[in-house]
């Protein structure tokens, strides 16, 4: 057997087994591929179980691969109500879990083994005759130790979650932040549930300005409703509110767009104290933090807090792709081509063109980066995306080049496109003679993500 013929007997890698990556290996093993997925987690879906306690804005209708339900039919499953939003705990209980139950899914995966590296065997980054041939060796680190596994193809579906961003809006950590990371969380806490004794009657200081620090910033609202010495600090490094205040009514997505209006009606209360164009510099210890913020221009002003909250979203982990001749784009670190369809800089609208394989193939031929990692550092992702994006490239492996390129994605629209965005702040005395923000959005953008 040829080199060729050997790597193809081979099964194809799934790196995560979260929606996307169960999705990957129910679209393979429908095709007749050997697959095999890897599970860092001791369980499968370990990020969506993480924000189990938020509810997403799409329904189970966006939520539910079709091979993915192809494999759960015959096992006696029902489906959710396709119009329910779901939270991260149902789409764990009542989608994921139940999917990796099935013989098929159970039979490939394997959790708490974490692939560490990857690179072709026998070839290391620079050397590239007879490259494409070789099959991929996936370091797979057990709680025996490491191994080594051959691979014909691999689907990186890790995620980004575990990888949040820092304070600094220069991409790196602020003085005092790692000295002070008893009192910091990162992403979405559960504050009205398992962590409500960590904020409530607290002063809470929320960077951020997307969809997870909305979620944060209200479930502290109703946390403050309930015990009204919780106060809430929000300090957004940009001088608009309208990508995340959304398109109201507009949007395709109900949810989505209630969720920027509740948020919006807060800020108009009064209930929140808010920073704009405001980034941290610098967070100093004390019985509270004491946390410089920095306006342009160098203006700069303290603000304390007990606790910080850190929704400014991820990055992708790509130090495990270090021998992986990857073609990223510089900004973003997702696929070069598919870049400007997701860069929050260039791309205005609710809306991402159909992409698959061709947009996600990397130059190590048979290496594809799919999932929220598919979008690198860019805030906007939907399962339903990323669900499309792996039907896409389990058939370009299975030679079905009509199929991997017959790309079909149906994204719901935020309901405002403009390349201007602006928001305007003022103050209005209501009717007590305090002073309160206004908030008057006259564009808003953002795809969102769940």
């Amino acid at each position: 057997m040829n080199a060729i013929n050997t790597a193809l007997a081979l099964p194809v890698a799934v790196i995560g087994a979260g929606p996307v990556g169960l999705a990957a290996a129910a679209h393979l093993l429908a095709r007749g591929m050997t697959v095999k997925v890897y599970e860092a987690a001791d369980d499968i879906a370990a990020h969506v179980r993480d924000w189990g306690h938020v509810r997403l804005f799409s329904p189970w209708s966006y939520n539910i691969d079709k091979a993915a339900r192809a494999l759960l039919e015959p096992t006696g499953w029902q489906a959710p109500p396709m119009g329910v939003h779901p939270t991260g705990a149902e789409l764990y209980a009542q989608y994921l879990k139940p999917l990796a139950a099935t013989r098929e899914i159970a039979g490939v995966l394997e959790t708490g083994v974490r692939v560490t590296a990857i690179s072709r065997a026998g070839f290391d980054k620079m050397k590239s005759a007879g490259r494409d041939s070789a099959p991929f060796a996936l370091t797979v680190q057990t709680k025996s130790g490491a191994r080594q596994d051959l691979a014909r193809a691999v689907i990186d579906c890790s995620g980004t979650w575990s990888q949040p961003n820092p304070v600094g809006s220069n991409g790196l950590a602020v003085p005092g932040e790692r000295e002070q990371m008893a009192r910091i969380a990162y992403g979405i806490p559960d504050v009205l549930g398992r962590d409500a004794d960590t904020y409530v009657g607290k002063r809470v200081l929320v960077l951020g300005a997307g969809h997870s620090a909305a979620n944060v910033l209200l479930d502290l609202a109703k946390l403050k409703g309930r015990v009204p010495t919780t106060e809430i600090v929000w300090a957004v490094r940009g001088g608009s509110l309208a990508r995340l205040f959304g398109g109201g009514s507009n949007d395709k997505l109900a949810a989505r767009g209630a969720l920027g209006r509740s948020l919006e009606d807060q800020v108009k209360a009064g209930g929140i104290d808010l920073h704009i164009n405001s980034s941290v510099t610098k967070i100093d210890g004390g019985t509270a933090l004491q946390v410089t913020l920095q306006q342009p221009g160098g203006t700069t002003e303290a603000v304390t807090a007990d606790r910080i909250i850190v929704a400014a979203g991820q990055r992708p982990a790509l130090d495990m792709l270090r021998e992986i001749r990857l073609d990223l784009d510089p900004a973003t670190e997702s696929p070069r081509v598919l870049a400007p369809l997701i860069d929050p800089n260039v791309h205005s609208c609710g809306t991402v063109r159909p992409h698959g394989h061709r947009e996600l193939a990397q130059p190590d031929s048979g290496f594809y980066i799919a999932g929220i990692k598919s979008y690198g550092r860019a805030p906007t992702f939907l399962l339903a995306t990323g669900y499309e994006q792996v039907r896409s490239i389990a058939a370009a492996l299975a030679g079905d080049m009509i199929a991997a390129d017959d790309v079909q994605l149906d994204l719901p629209e935020t309901g405002v496109c403009s390349s201007s965005l602006v928001t305007t702040h003022t103050t209005a005395a209501s009717g007590c003679g305090t002073a309160k923000p206004r908030v008057a959005v006259t564009a808003a953008t953002k795809a969102g993500c769940c």
